[in-house]
């Protein structure tokens, strides 16, 4: 099973939805490079769907996404009456699909603290839904607001499309649960953000994951594309900067307070990280803010 991959923002947004029947012996249209996402829900019956040369058999309660850039048919035709809701999606953001056991090695960006938060999440291609019930009743919702005639209405829809996508998300087996390597790195991420004002070894590390710190390096450098010591100079590099655009404290200060023992290094760091030093940046934004 293949998943696809996106990065957000931007987050995939809704564009058009609806539901059809098929009777017995019906088929769905064979169409090609459509350039959207074709999201089906099946409730009754059953689709005979093949993307390529892939084939699934979309049941009550199971969910099918086809991908905009390759042809999709029907390789064979329903055997009873079928009813389906559709719905068409696209993002302006980075996708690519994937083995279901694949873990990317790939950063989201060369700095994975920017200051718009990036980050990825994977949906599997087909799949069951735990909860039909709920998915059903947002789609019934996504179809009644396009008889609506009002802006609101569509931004409502993007909402509930949201909302959808998130039932699917966790509808699927989260990608820690399939890949051991995501757990420890998110844990070790989240033990380096919560004490990273203070000295940290990699040993007290290892203690806090059970794990070797050789072996957490590799799980962080294939999840978030840098080491353990890199990921807690960016991420201290961020306080940093939120507190230089701020407050008023003196850049020193500053840096003890994210942990950097030693000014110097600080000033070496920030300026490796952002192109400039900490009193330039804080500097560059006072006076954007500043009143002409």
């Amino acid at each position: 099973m293949t998943d696809i991959r996106f990065i957000s923002p931007p987050i995939p947004h809704y564009i058009l939805s609806g539901e059809d029947t098929y009777p017995a012996g019906g088929m769905h249209a064979s169409r090609k490079d459509i350039g959207v996402f074709d999201l089906l829900i099946v409730d009754k019956g059953c689709l005979y769907m093949a993307e390529e040369d892939a084939a699934f058999e979309a049941t009550p309660g199971t969910y099918l996404l086809l991908r905009p850039d390759r042809s999709h048919r029907s390789y064979r035709s329903c055997t009873e009456e079928t009813h389906f809701y559709w719905v068409h999606l696209q993002t302006l953001g980075r996708w690519h699909e994937m083995s279901g056991t694949q873990i990317s090695v790939n950063p989201i960006d060369d700095n994975p603290y920017v200051q718009i938060n990036q980050f990825a999440y994977q949906l599997p291609r087909f799949g069951p839904l735990r909860q039909p019930a709920t998915v059903y009743a947002l789609l019934a919702s996504l179809n009644q607001l396009s008889r609506q005639p009002y802006a609101v209405d569509r931004l409502k829809q993007q909402t509930l499309f949201q909302e959808l996508l998130i039932q699917l998300l966790q509808e699927t087996v989260q990608p820690a649960a399939r890949h051991p390597q995501f757990a420890i790195a998110e844990q070790a991420a989240a033990f380096l953000r919560t004490h990273y004002r203070r000295p940290l070894s990699y040993a007290e590390l290892s203690e806090a994951v059970h794990f070797h710190p050789n072996y957490i390096a590799r799980c962080m450098k294939a999840v978030f594309g840098c080491t353990p010591l890199e990921y807690l100079t960016r991420y201290r590099i961020e306080q940093a900067k939120g507190q230089l655009v701020r407050t008023d404290e003196p850049v020193g200060r500053i840096a003890e307070d994210v942990g950097f023992g030693s000014f110097p290094f600080f000033v070496r760091c920030f300026a490796k990280h952002t192109g400039c030093r900490p009193r330039e940046y804080r500097m560059r934004y006072r006076e954007e803010a500043a009143p002409k």
